[in-house]
């Protein structure tokens, strides 16, 4: 699926620096300047529309691969994509210093719309047609195998073609699991292979491979196979890590890297947590007084409230939050989660959930150092306490600090079951096994996307 990424990344690149060719044309056929004067003095331009083109593709989701064969959604994204360029373009315009003719990025902006959109439908119709999906055979039909089965049938059908399953358990061959059906067992791998074609083996055992099918599969990979581990493939298509069918294999869950990179990029995320905690404070302190009066006028009551949270480590640490309840919302003294149009939120609290604004003074905790503002949302202690005994791996939410934004929150949403929180640490070990400075940046571009949808609760 990568190649397919970086096919799209640079096919891309091509048109935006197409487009930026066609606004020279344009703009020197008016008469202010000659192209060979633009293409000299001003072809530094080609690389900084293409940095802020690809940057801003990649943050409005333009190579996220359900998006891009969905036109509707690549519209969508095209869009937004143009206007944050523009309004990028604009602020650097009016603040540095150059000679680039305000008409250029109109120009360009119409020319990369119309190339993009003419290239992305293309790619949507080629990706879409049988000798471009990618054949797989998914060996194992077990609960690992049917999960990823699921996924690809359902969100990326059309980038695979899946043939069935293999699996040696009798009582499963023949059988219908969905739409796809066990072909044989490891006898009939390396036959089924040839005869379908197959250019992808899914492995979904999630015990240890016997040596008898390790051979065949090896038969395969030496005819060019490719061998994928299905948490990997379920990974990396969901941008989750799938706690309940790692099985045997749990160093998957784990996130194992470069230690000394890992103190640079800690380094740099403090310093990016300092940064924004500051600046988020002194705006909150601004809007303190105006929010501290219509949560008065709105209900009786404190205006702030604290909870406990388990932090990096297991460390227990102290959070406060504007009050959202009503007082003595949870009466009888034991934690309670909150739900979907929840009758204990007030009615300005039901606004300040959707748009974030009861957890501005956590702020503080990124300042002090408990909470980063991008990590997994901490939980209550007497929550924690008994997910972890229900949910696999859930104990490595806390090996990072906490945040504010996260990755689960943008995918996933809050939590009210044992079942969402499941989904919400399998998308937290996502982030935790990949966490960079730019996926912080692409969760919190996706995150003020969410409060401008009024996504929260």
């Amino acid at each position: 699926m990568k190649d397919r990424r970086l096919f799209l990344i640079l096919i891309d690149l091509v048109f935006i620096n197409a487009a930026v060719v066609i606004a020279f044309v344009v703009w020197s056929a008016r008469g202010d300047v000659s192209l060979n004067e633009l293409l000299t003095r001003q072809a530094y331009w080609f690389g900084l529309l293409s940095v802020l083109w690809f940057l801003f593709e990649f943050l409005s989701g333009m190579y996220d691969l359900r998006v891009a064969v969905n036109m509707q959604s690549t519209a969508r994204a095209l869009m937004q994509t143009f206007f944050i360029v523009l309004l990028a373009y604009i602020i650097f315009f009016f603040f540095v210093p150059t000679e680039l003719p305000r008409g250029i990025v109109v120009y360009h902006g119409i020319a990369a719309l119309i190339l993009i959109s003419m290239w992305r439908s293309v790619f949507i119709r080629i990706a879409k047609s049988a000798p471009f999906r990618r054949r797989g055979l998914i060996v194992g039909a077990g609960w690992a195998g049917q999960a990823i089965a699921q996924v690809i049938q359902e969100q990326y059908h059309v980038y695979y073609d899946l043939i069935g399953f293999i699996d040696d358990d009798p009582a499963k061959r023949g059988k219908n699991f969905g739409t796809l059906k066990v072909l044989g067992d490891r006898d009939d791998l390396v036959r089924i292979v040839k005869d379908c074609r197959i250019a992808e083996i899914i492995l979904a055992v999630t015990h240890d491979i016997k040596d008898e099918l390790f051979r065949e599969l090896l038969h395969a990979q030496e005819q060019g196979i490719e061998m994928t581990p299905m948490p990997l493939l379920y990974e990396e298509l969901t941008g989750r890590v799938p706690v309940e069918h790692i099985g045997d294999s749990w160093y998957l869950a784990l996130p194992l890297g470069d230690k000394t990179a890992s103190v640079y990029s800690l380094a740099i995320k403090r310093l990016f947590d300092i940064f924004i905690s500051s600046i988020g404070l002194v705006g909150f302190g601004l809007l303190m007084p105006f929010i501290a009066l219509a949560i008065r006028l709105d209900s009786p009551g404190r205006i702030f409230y604290s909870q406990t949270r388990v932090g990096q480590g297991g460390k227990i640490f102290s959070v406060r939050k504007l009050r959202t309840m009503v007082t003595n919302a949870e009466r009888n003294g034991q934690a309670v989660w909150a739900t979907k149009n929840d009758p204990r939120v007030t009615r300005l609290g039901k606004y300040l959930r959707k748009l974030h604004i009861d957890e501005l003074p956590q702020f503080w905790n990124v300042l002090r150092g408990e909470m980063s503002i991008v990590g997994p949302r901490p939980e209550r202690p007497e929550f924690v306490s008994q997910l972890e005994n229900q949910i696999p791996f859930y104990r490595l939410r806390h090996a990072v600090k906490p945040g504010m934004a996260g990755w689960a929150i943008v995918n996933a949403g809050y939590v009210d079951s044992v079942e969402d929180a499941r989904v919400r640490v399998e998308y937290d070990l996502y982030y935790i096994k990949h966490q960079s400075i730019w996926l912080d940046l692409w969760i919190l571009f996706r995150m003020a996307g969410h409060i401008l949808a009024f996504g929260g609760q």
